[in-house]
C-alpha cells in the first residue's frame, strides 16, 4: 500500500515560530569552591556553538573588565571586574566601585540586547550581601531579560526573591566523609 500526500503551499508570511523559553537556574552552596561545575557546563554550551557570557563580580586581574574580555571556544565571552584584585568585603574605594558599577552596566546591557543564549553571573549573590550590585536591579533584570536566554546565578545564600524568579534551584553540599 502507497500513502501519497498533498504538497499544500506554505504562506510563510503568518507561519508562527515559537521559541523556546530560557531558564533561571540558580546553584548554590555554603562554600565558594563550586563554580567549576558552572563552567564545565558553560565551557560544553559554547564548544556545541552556542553564544555565552560568563561575568564574575568578585575576580579581579590585570586589564580586564568588560573592555578585555577573555574570549574562549570562540562562542564564550567571560568577564571579570576591572581590579587589580579579588572583591572580599564591601571596602571598595571609588575606583573600585566604579569599576564594579561599570561591569554591572555592561552586563545587563549585554543580556538585554539578548545576543547571547547562556548567561553565567558568578558569585552574584555575595555581590548582593556585600551592597555592591541592588537586589532591585537584579530582579528587574531576570524579570526583564529576553526570553530565550538561560541564567545561571551563583553564589551563597541568594536571596529569596531571587530565588523566587528561578526555575530551577541546586543546592550542593558537601557530603560527610566516610
Amino acid at each position: 500500500m502507497v500513502a501519497q500526500i498533498e504538497a499544500t503551499t506554505l504562506d510563510l508570511d503568518r507561519r508562527v515560530f515559537h521559541a523556546v523559553e530560557g531558564l533561571v537556574q540558580i546553584v548554590t552552596a555554603p562554600h565558594r569552591n563550586f563554580f567549576t561545575n558552572v563552567m564545565a557546563q558553560a565551557l560544553r554550551a559554547a564548544g556545541q556553538g552556542t553564544s555565552v557570557l560568563v561575568v564574575q563580580f568578585l575576580k579581579g586581574g590585570i586589564n580586564m573588565g568588560h573592555q578585555h574580555p577573555i574570549h574562549l571556544c570562540q562562542h564564550l565571552d567571560w568577564f571579570r571586574c576591572n581590579l587589580p584584585r579579588c572583591i572580599g568585603d564591601a571596602q571598595l574605594d571609588d575606583s573600585e566601585q566604579e569599576a564594579l558599577s561599570d561591569l554591572w552596566n555592561h552586563t545587563q546591557s549585554a543580556v538585554l540586547e539578548g545576543n547571547y543564549s547562556l548567561v553565567v553571573l558568578d558569585e552574584l549573590s555575595l555581590a548582593i550581601h556585600l551592597g555592591l550590585i541592588p537586589e532591585a536591579d537584579v530582579l528587574n533584570l531576570l524579570q526583564q531579560r529576553p526570553r530565550h536566554i538561560d541564567m545561571i546565578l551563583t553564589g551563597p545564600n541568594m536571596p529569596p526573591a531571587i530565588v523566587n524568579e528561578a526555575d530551577q534551584v541546586t543546592e550542593l553540599r558537601r557530603s560527610p566523609r566516610l
